[in-house]
């Protein structure tokens, strides 16, 4: 959803001279009609032994394909689509026992740059145009341009692949794990609603969470209740570092992010704490909507 409204903000911007770079599957590469749209194709036929399987490296690799298409095409500036709680949030309070992902951080990022620079020899600059703003207040003002009507709501935010997502045949988003909740409060944040079949746990307001799912769905069990609690609470935890115990922890984040992008640390300590201020009333205002029945308020901080 990010990088469908950052990629809407920015052609506004820059009209055509945007060009889009995704690394995935063929299932979802055609392009809008008329949207502009480059591939880079790559294959590997070499089988390894051991090979890494943390997925540590998926950071480096979409990083490395963006720069190649950067350089492909002669362009100097990468746009990274995520808003602040998707950059900064998995360093900030990683889900669970991960590790801190810093695939869309500006300290890594600033890391490629360097390589590439090496690698290339070009100059080419990652741009965080969201990062000091929610998913929620992107959405916002993408829907504001007008352009869109409801396809944003085609998009899909979930972790989870079809063969543990579906319900009477049909995919749907968990709606439960960190990547659903942060894309459900923000859908809440910015005032609109999305088709009840979105998700499997479509019932939010519903007092325990086999009771949000519809009964066609048969997967539900302890994985799928862990994940719903690690997405849960690490909304949570996010919205707790606005309170005062949680700024020295913003503070030493402003350090790394300030020394990334060449700002003050006291420009940057300010920003974030506004960012992971707006998150946490935003996230407020959505686990009210929900009622004080829902099972949500017996996971979150302070609940009911």
């Amino acid at each position: 959803m990010d990088s469908r409204a950052v990629a809407g903000l920015v052609r506004d911007e820059l009209g055509h001279a945007l060009v889009r770079v995704r690394l995935g599957s063929k299932r979802s590469d055609k392009p809008a009609k008329g949207q502009p749209f480059t591939a880079v194709p790559y294959k590997l036929r070499k089988k390894v032994r051991n090979q890494e399987t943390s997925a540590r490296n998926r950071g480096f690799r979409f990083a490395l394909v963006s720069g190649l298409a950067s350089y492909i095409c002669g362009a100097s500036r990468i746009i990274i689509p995520e808003s602040g709680q998707g950059s900064l949030g998995p360093v900030l309070a990683p889900v669970a026992h991960a590790y801190p992902d810093y695939r869309n951080h500006p300290a890594f990022l600033r890391r490629m740059q360097i390589f590439l620079s090496a690698l290339l020899g070009a100059d080419i600059e990652y741009s965080f145009p969201r990062l000091w703003y929610t998913k929620g207040q992107t959405l916002r003002s993408y829907l504001e341009l007008g352009i869109d009507g409801d396809e944003w709501k085609t998009t899909r935010s979930c972790w989870k692949s079809a063969q543990w997502s579906s319900v009477d045949g049909q995919f749907r988003q968990c709606g439960v794990c960190a990547a659903c909740m942060l894309r459900r409060l923000s859908v809440h944040a910015a005032g609109q609603t999305e088709p009840v079949e979105t998700y499997i746990a479509q019932d939010l307001t519903a007092d325990d969470l086999a009771r949000s799912v519809p009964p066609a769905f048969d997967k539900m069990n302890t994985a799928f209740r862990e994940y719903a609690i690690a997405g849960v609470l690490h909304m949570d935890h996010l919205a707790d570092l606005a309170r005062e115990d949680g700024h020295v922890v913003l503070r030493r984040q402003a350090y790394e992010i300030a020394d990334a992008l060449g700002l003050s640390v006291e420009q940057t300590e300010k920003k974030i704490n506004e960012m992971i201020s707006q998150h946490a009333a935003e996230w407020r205002a959505f686990t009210v909507s929900l009622g004080g029945r829902s099972f949500l308020q017996n996971w979150v901080r302070g609940g009911q």
